[in-house]
């Protein structure tokens, strides 16, 4: 058994999520959740290289009773919902497959992560819920029709809960990066060099995760320094 705080995290064999994952694996045991098996077991076995543990959860959040299952009884001090998809294109372009996986993986999966893990961090009265968002939270986009919904959903989700929870001293932050170099959406980020790297949104999430606990970080956004190019 660990002695380390856990972290969860959430989408967290590629990407933003396993970017975090390696971050806080440097003073957090992380229960790295996602559908994929092998980039699971790729990612536990960098963080054992580096000195810590990772317990890998194959799971489909979009799932309620296999998250419950999954997450219910695990003793979270802090949790990552970064698991998120993005269909973005016009909205008569969309089809109502689209809509509704985008609806499920950024909404509905974060109320169900949230709803298996919360009871325990209000019960031990401490605990962090973070949450990725995106600037598309307060934004508009053509082509964000799907995406955008979600992410303002996040937004009222995250600003409520945070009311709700602070009495029980848990805190809740929401971080919405601008664009990020990854394969995420249209997937014609990964060329773009001015764009955020995935490290720089784990580094202000653990920058969030590492404040004192009178300090809560509740909205962070993080955007490149440099215009498009």
């Amino acid at each position: 058994m660990t002695t380390r705080p856990t972290a969860v995290v959430t989408g967290a064999s590629r990407g933003i999520g396993r970017a975090i994952a390696l971050r806080l694996a440097a003073t957090h045991h992380v229960a790295a959740v996602a559908r994929s098996a092998d980039q699971l077991a790729a990612l536990a076995g960098e963080i054992e290289q580096a000195g810590g543990t990772c317990a890998p959860v194959v799971l489909d959040v979009t799932d309620g009773a296999a998250v419950e299952r999954a997450l219910g009884g695990l003793e979270a001090d802090v949790l990552v919902n970064n698991a998120g998809i993005g269909h973005l294109k016009p909205f008569l372009e969309l089809t109502p497959e689209e809509w509704h996986r985008t609806i499920d993986v950024n909404v509905n999966a974060l109320f169900h992560v949230t709803r298996a893990v919360l009871p325990g961090m209000t019960a031990r009265k401490r605990g962090h819920v973070v949450i990725v968002g995106s600037i598309a939270g307060r934004s508009a986009f053509v082509g964000g029709t799907a995406y955008g919904a979600t992410k303002h959903a996040v937004m009222g989700f995250a600003e409520s809960l945070m009311l709700e929870v602070r009495e029980h001293d848990v805190k809740v932050t929401v971080v919405n990066p601008g664009s990020v170099r990854t394969g995420f959406g249209r997937g014609d980020m990964a060329g773009k060099g001015w764009a955020l790297d995935a490290d720089d949104v784990a580094a202000a999430v653990a920058y969030a995760v590492a404040t004192p606990p009178n300090v809560l970080v509740h909205r962070l956004e993080i955007r490149a320094n440099h215009p498009r190019k």
